[in-house]
């Protein structure tokens, strides 16, 4: 299957999830489909990638530039995408589980999901900001608690 393809369906799968969250949120059927089945595909497809390309790939972790290099091979760079992907909607989907658990109302929620979505760690961090606020508090204690 091209790269596009798969580039395409991974974001049509994503988008699913993130739908369910904006527009269902309360639904158990759709809390785990979007927090737990959708990043899991995505998280299956993504070691596809990676056992599939990272072998002869150029590049490392060691720095920028390697990392500039590793991504520079189109295979790598889309499961860095699917990556994403699957991190980002798992934490939309704990961010709502969270909100609900807390009493946040759900149109709160929807700029956070949207910063999540589009912004990963901007959006956790406006979640944060938004969850202080509500609860008067952030302890370790607290935020441990909420995400087990």
């Amino acid at each position: 299957m091209p790269l596009e393809t798969i580039f395409s369906v991974a974001g049509a799968i994503a988008a699913v999830g993130w739908l369910l969250l904006a527009v269902v949120p309360k639904l158990r059927s759709a809390q785990i489909t979007a927090g737990i089945v959708i990043p899991l595909l995505l998280s299956a497809l993504y070691l596809f990638l990676i056992v599939t390309n990272f072998s002869n790939a150029p590049g490392g972790f060691g720095s920028l530039a390697d990392v500039a290099l590793l991504f520079s091979k189109p295979a790598l760079l889309l499961a860095g995408w699917v990556h994403y992907l699957a991190f980002d909607l798992f934490i939309g989907a704990w961010e709502i589980r969270d909100s609900q658990r807390h009493q946040i109302p759900h149109l709160v929620m929807i700029p956070c999901l949207v910063m999540t979505c589009l912004l990963g760690p901007v959006g956790l961090l406006f979640y944060f900001a938004i969850r202080t606020a509500k609860l008067r508090r952030l302890t370790a204690v607290d935020a441990a608690t909420a995400a087990a």
